[in-house]
């Protein structure tokens, strides 16, 4: 199932000048297509299956872990959770891996991060099938996007790309500039946005000038978990500005990577924090876990 769309969504003008690219809208879109995908697998004999590893008591992760059942429910996938207490070991995660990795029935397999000190979360990702990476995490799916040949792609850059897509904002020819390196959104993101024909510039804590490359990009992606480090006067006016931070603060609100209400005067598309990139995260999750699913109807072809 392609994560893009044919038909461009006309966004909702919040000023004069910033579009809102409206995250819940989109993937509630994403959704009623993986809802009728799964319909379709079920009837060919295949119920699609997300197990997830949850490893201790961090309060965010238990929230996120609600969600995406949740989404599974809408859908109809079928979900599977595991969970385990604070102090397992890499051993003992592994083992539940191997176990999912040899059940037949389960299709993707999610290994909730972050987890605790003591585990070895790159040992453990790596240890995911990779046919059944939906996370995208895995080495070999990393290298099938470096290659050009996207399989299973992080869920948060597939979802950024879908969001500009749907709001028809150019990308081929365009100048992105991507603020992060993560392996699950940084270069991830620059890999899509090259393959889309953008012309890509990765910034992170070592770059000289950053506010210089922001400054010419028509794209921006930040994902620095800064809050609202990004400010206006470092928006050229009419870039699209896709704000993937979500930061608690002093007084207990959520804020993103970018000072959203100085930098809507200026954008014009903007991402808000909550209801823009989070929700087309979990969407992505749903995407590459009916994309896994498919693998098992018919192996030999890309799904």
């Amino acid at each position: 199932m392609s994560f893009e769309s044919p038909k461009p969504h006309q966004g909702e003008h919040i000023d004069p000048a910033a579009v809102c690219l409206d995250g819940r809208a989109i993937a509630k879109r994403v959704r009623d297509e993986v809802k009728e995908g799964v319909s379709e697998l079920r009837n060919a004999g295949v119920h699609a299956t997300l197990a997830v590893i949850l490893v201790g008591d961090d309060p965010a992760s238990h929230v996120y872990v609600k969600h995406k059942q949740r989404d599974c429910e809408r859908t109809g996938i079928q979900s599977i959770r595991v969970d385990l207490p604070s102090t397992t070991t890499t051993a003992e995660i592994l083992h539940h891996v191997q176990q999912l990795n040899q059940n037949a029935s389960v299709h993707g397999i999610l290994v909730q991060m972050p987890l605790p000190k003591q585990c070895d979360s790159d040992r453990i990702l790596s240890a995911v099938d990779p046919m059944k990476d939906v996370d995208g995490f895995h080495p070999v799916n990393a290298g099938y996007l470096a290659s050009g040949a996207p399989r299973f792609v992080p869920c948060t850059p597939n979802g950024v790309m879908r969001l500009l897509r749907e709001y028809d904002i150019p990308i081929e020819g365009s100048y992105a500039v991507v603020l992060g390196r993560s392996q699950i959104v940084g270069r991830p993101m620059a890999a899509l946005l090259t393959l889309a024909n953008a012309t890509v510039t990765i910034c992170h804590s070592r770059t000289k000038d950053i506010e210089e490359h922001v400054r010419r990009a028509d794209i921006v992606v930040a994902a620095v978990g800064r809050p609202e480090m990004v400010e206006a006067d470092w928006i050229k006016p009419g870039a699209a500005v896709i704000d993937v931070g979500i930061n608690r603060i002093s007084d207990g609100s959520l804020v993103g990577d970018v000072a959203y209400d100085s930098i809507r005067a200026v954008a014009g598309h903007l991402t808000p924090v909550p209801g823009g990139v989070g929700p087309m995260t979990r969407a992505g999750l749903l995407v590459n876990t009916l994309r896994a699913a498919k693998t098992r109807l018919a192996p030999q072809e890309d799904a």
